[in-house]
């Protein structure tokens, strides 16, 4: 299995590779606004300056993969969750509690700096005065996920668990996590995530925490592909 993992893990990113090419290169969240021409529904794949490919080949390593909407009848767009990671550009503020991305990088920002905010990550909303106290970190987060290069691919199909993007997503996660598995491309020794204080994140070389123990199907990566084309088929 690990040497099909290899083998995919090259041809995953070959798959990225031309995605990127397709969408003229890679964005950043900073650079970025809901005015561009978003798809409705897709699956995004977040880098990171520092963080590359060792072992399957060269260039960056994706680090984050996700999507959004797998519950029934849930309206939420591609932009819509991306922003929610992004956080607001022009105050550099941001709600943690509404996005696990943010809550890792902050929890990572918190142990590497050394700074304390004893609140961050507790309950799923929190009055004014405690989100005040905690807007530095917000902040600090906001720069960093706003700096981090990503590509998306278009999966417009109706929101459920069952979904192609979650099943997309899944084992994207799947794939690439080194959670108990040899190490392949592993995360350099500066990597941020190292200091989150989530074990899934620090062994997984992701800013990820569900699916990274499980076992991929390879299946999905025909799926990828087929989407990544429809895509170039409609540009």
């Amino acid at each position: 299995m690990e040497s099909q993992r290899f083998d995919d893990l090259q041809k995953f990113y070959s798959i990225i590779a031309r995605l990127k090419r397709g969408l003229g290169g890679v964005r950043t969240l900073e650079s970025c606004s809901g005015r561009l021409t978003w798809p409705k529904r897709g699956v995004y794949f977040f880098m990171e300056d520092g963080e590359r490919r060792s072992d399957s080949g060269s260039g960056p390593r994706i680090v984050r993969v996700g999507t959004h909407a797998l519950k029934t009848a849930s309206g939420t767009r591609l932009w819509t969750r991306l922003s929610q990671h992004r956080g607001q550009m022009r105050s550099g503020g941001g709600n943690h509690r509404g996005s696990i991305f943010r809550l890792l990088v902050g929890t990572a920002l918190m142990a590497r700096h050394g700074y304390e905010y004893p609140t961050w990550g507790n309950g799923d909303s929190a009055n004014a005065e405690i989100r005040a106290g905690e807007g530095e970190l917000e902040r600090a987060v906001t720069l960093f996920i706003g700096a981090m290069p990503f590509v998306w691919i278009e999966v417009d199909d109706e929101p459920g668990a069952d979904s192609m993007r979650g099943y997309i997503e899944r084992n994207a996660i799947a794939l690439l996590s080194n959670f108990g598995k040899t190490s392949v491309d592993a995360p350099s020794p500066g990597w941020l995530g190292h200091d989150c204080n989530r074990e899934r994140v620090r062994k997984s070389g992701l800013w990820n925490s569900n699916h990274v123990d499980e076992t991929y199907d390879p299946a999905f990566l025909a799926c990828l592909e087929e989407h990544m084309l429809a895509m170039e088929r409609a540009a």
